[in-house]
């Protein structure tokens, strides 16, 4: 887990959390409300496909374009049950809960890093994307 996770209040702007995106070199941003508690996960894809293209407004609220409710883990989840959590959702990140709080992030490089399992990352990755894209993988060839 990581622990440093960038977070936003959901009235903050497209531009302001693609800005922190950028600065913070990171992929996602977890959408935070003033209790504390989550309220959306965007992520840069979200920001590239969907809050930035049509002309859309920068300035608008990015909690348009967040995912919600957020598939979340517990602290002391293992490792094979926070990977099996990301490829039923299809989500590369799985951000950490503890009584209602966010305390962390797990991505799918961490686990690559801290299994030092090139192959259990790989077949993740392949999971994932399948998870996330059925149409792209699964539609009808020919006829």
């Amino acid at each position: 887990m990581t622990e440093g996770v960038v977070s936003a209040p959901p009235t903050a702007t497209v531009r302001h959390v693609a800005e922190l995106m950028r600065e913070r070199n990171v992929g996602s941003v977890v959408l935070v409300d003033d209790d504390g508690q989550l309220a959306g996960f965007v992520t840069d894809r979200d920001l590239a496909i969907g809050a930035l293209t049509d002309g859309r407004d920068p300035a608008d609220p990015v909690d348009a374009h967040a995912s919600s409710p957020v598939v979340t883990a517990e602290p002391g989840m293992g490792v094979e049950d926070a990977a099996e959590l990301m490829v039923r959702h299809g989500i590369r990140r799985l951000p950490v809960v503890d009584g209602g709080r966010l305390t962390g992030i797990i991505t799918l490089d961490d686990l690559a890093v801290r299994t030092g399992d090139l192959e259990l990352a790989q077949h993740m990755t392949a999971q994932i994307t399948r998870a996330a894209l059925p149409g792209f993988y699964f539609h009808d060839r020919g006829g």
